[in-house]
């Protein structure tokens, strides 16, 4: 996490790496990359660094949601 200067209060990140999105998901690196590949998880390439959105990781597992709940 980042920190911020003026409030002294951790901000929290807008992206993340695939490693860091599949442990916030719950899921393992393999499902992650799975997800990638099939285009169901949207991600941006920054050079040859590969970020997740954390609102896309909500998004994401938001389609699996079913109403059982």
């Amino acid at each position: 996490m980042t920190h911020s200067k003026q409030s002294g209060h951790a901000t929290p990140p807008i992206a993340v790496s695939p490693d860091e999105a599949a442990r916030l998901a719950g899921i393992g690196r393999t499902s992650l990359y799975a997800a990638l590949a099939k285009g169901d998880l949207k991600s941006i390439k920054i050079g040859s660094r590969r970020l997740i959105k954390i609102e896309a990781i909500h998004e994401w597992l938001a389609s699996y949601q079913t109403g059982t709940e």
